[in-house]
């Protein structure tokens, strides 16, 4: 992943991001030699946020056919809840 200092970007602005996702769909941005955000184009955003979605699905239809579930009114899960804390 390609880094942007935070001078660059302070010179730069916008166009030293934009430079960056030319090459690669995220560009770190480091502050005082350290890395500390991640930029990317919405579209890639947007990707990785399906992507997440789509193993949290996964993860639930596994959990469903394991038996890894409850079916329980609101008022029993609040109660079951209760004697967790």
């Amino acid at each position: 992943m390609n880094t942007i200092n935070a001078n660059d970007l302070k010179t730069r602005g916008i166009a030293a991001i934009e430079a960056q996702l030319e090459e690669q769909p995220e560009a770190i941005i480091a502050v005082r030699g350290k890395d500390r955000y991640v930029v990317m184009q919405l579209e890639h955003y947007y990707y990785l946020r399906e992507c997440e979605l789509t193993a949290a699905l996964a993860e639930t239809r596994a959990d469903l056919a394991a038996g890894r579930c409850e079916q329980e009114s609101p008022e029993a899960h609040l109660a079951r809840l209760d004697t967790l804390k």
